[in-house]
């Protein structure tokens, strides 16, 4: 009996991925495009330089130009580089790993339009919330 229930909720698991596949695909496609279209030097001619401006228009590109926490290093690494201030990258970072704007359609699919979009703007005011707190705690380290 347990290991039919077993079987039976593979097999369900087993179709639903299949039936989402195409979606996640398309989701993390679109990702990829979106991210091999911007160069890093872009980024440093957006930012005004005052703290909280930079924040914002960070978190924005952040969630509009998702991707995963492995670049995120390397981009962080760049945009420090380019002289952009710590509260600028640090909610670019928390954003670009935390907000999907592109992959909104597959998430409110999956998890329902309320929750998805209740998530996303959470996890933008977070990021800006989190950008400050960081710079505040390793400045006064």
């Amino acid at each position: 009996m347990e290991t039919e229930l077993i079987k039976l909720s593979l097999i369900k698991a087993g179709r639903a991925l299949w039936t989402t596949l195409p979606v996640l695909l398309g989701a993390m496609l679109l990702i990829a495009l979106a991210s091999s279209f911007i160069s890093k030097s872009v980024y440093a001619s957006v930012f005004s330089g005052d703290s909280f401006f930079d924040a914002i228009i960070a978190a924005t590109l952040g969630s509009i130009f998702a991707g995963n926490p492995a670049t995120s290093y390397i981009i962080g690494g760049e945009l420090v580089d380019a002289g952009i201030s710590m509260f600028a990258v640090t909610a670019f970072l928390v954003s670009w790993v935390t907000v999907g704007i592109i992959q909104f359609p597959a998430e409110s699919i999956l998890l329902g339009k309320r929750f998805a979009l209740f998530r996303n703007i959470t996890a933008f005011l977070f990021s800006i919330l989190v950008a400050f707190a960081v710079v505040s705690v390793v400045g006064a380290w």
